[in-house]
Parts: C-alpha cells; structure tokens; sequence
C-alpha cells in the first residue's frame, strides 16, 4: 500500500486514485478496469468527492442507448495530497533563501506569501467566529489545533503542524501562517509556536481593544 493510501481510505480508493491520474473516468470504465461491480465503485467515488479529491468534469455517451454517464477526475487538491515531493522541495529552497538573503528580508518574503494565498479582508461577524474561521482555514491546511480563551483574547494552539518540516530549518515559515490568522481575524496576531521537538503551533490573538 502506498503512504497516502492509508491517508484515504485504503488500497480500493488508491486504485481509483491511480487511474484517474492517467485521465477522466466514468464509473462504469473505473469498475471495468478494476473488476468489480459499479456499485463498489460508485460508493468510493462519492465520498472520495465529498471530500474534495475528485470532481465531475462532464459526461460521455457509454455503448449502449442508454443517457451519458458522468466523468470524474482529479481535483487540484488531489495532487499535492498525493505527492511527497512538497515537503523536501519547500524546505530545501527556504534552506537557499536564508543562505542568500538576511532574516529581516526572508521574513518579508514569507509575508508576501501569506499576502497572495489568503484572503484580502478578515471574516464577518463577532471575533469569536472570526477566530473559528481562522482554525478551520488552518485544518484544512494539515493542521489539528484547539481555540483556547486566554486573559487578553485567543489562543490557536495545534498539535500537528502543516508546514512541520519546513519550520524545523527555517522558523520563518510560522510568519506566513502569522499573517493568514491575521487576514482572517482582523487582528493583530502573534506567533508563539514550539519548535523544540515535534512542532507545535500557538498563535496568539490579542484585540485592538483589549
């Protein structure tokens, strides 16, 4: 079994992934590949749609006179989910930017990142829903974390960091998720990650007002 494999669900959806990797597929073409029935196979697709890994493109008229059944295809996500090339890429280069480039300036240009990727005004509503936004945004992006109240406002404190092998060279990494909680909260926001052993991210959120 391959390692991301495991990650959804097993080695029937690995299958499935490994074909449509080569193109679009219906599920009746994706069972027929497989062997098995197309009830089998349309169960995994579904799910494996709910959660953002494939999408529907289209449909394509099957042998018989029946309507056209719908293709499926990876999604954008999909392919950096299933890659294992990110993590040692990003590092290595944040590992040539801090060679060649002072602190102050490698700082500024992980902030810029944030600036392009994240959104371009904070979230609505009260602060509270603005900091829950702001966690969700970060599970979706790997991490696991907890919001926690603290005397002078918030605390995002994870236990899984998604960027964990390119903070442990360059701690730099953590501003740019610095300045995504920022843009999503509205608010200042002050990174305070554990980077000892296995990291850990803690991103304080102090109000304006407080």
């Amino acid at each position: 079994m391959r390692w991301w494999e495991k990650q959804i669900g097993g080695a029937a959806r690995g299958r499935i992934i490994a074909l449509l990797r080569r193109g679009a597929s219906t599920v009746e073409e994706l069972a027929t590949e497989l062997g098995v029935t197309d009830n089998a196979v349309r169960a995994h697709v579904q799910l494996l749609e709910r959660e953002g890994l494939l999408r529907a493109t289209g449909t394509r008229q099957g042998p018989g006179a029946g309507k056209p059944a719908t293709t499926y295809e990876l999604s954008e996500r999909s392919e950096s989910a299933f890659s294992s090339a990110y993590a040692p890429v990003l590092t290595a280069l944040l590992q040539i930017l801090a060679e060649r480039m002072s602190p102050e300036a490698l700082d500024d240009v992980l902030r810029q990142v944030r600036r392009r990727h994240g959104p371009a005004a904070p979230e609505g509503g009260s602060l509270d829903a603005r900091v829950r936004a702001a966690a969700k945004l970060l599970s979706g992006l790997g991490s696991e974390l907890d919001v926690e109240r603290t005397p002078s406002g918030y605390a995002l404190c994870g236990y899984a960091c998604p960027l964990a092998s390119a903070v442990r060279g360059q701690p730099s990494a953590c501003h740019a998720v610095e300045e995504l909680i920022s843009a999503v909260v509205g608010e200042p926001v002050r990174e305070e990650c554990d980077r000892t052993s296995a990291p850990r991210c803690r991103f304080e959120i102090v109000p304006r007002s407080a």
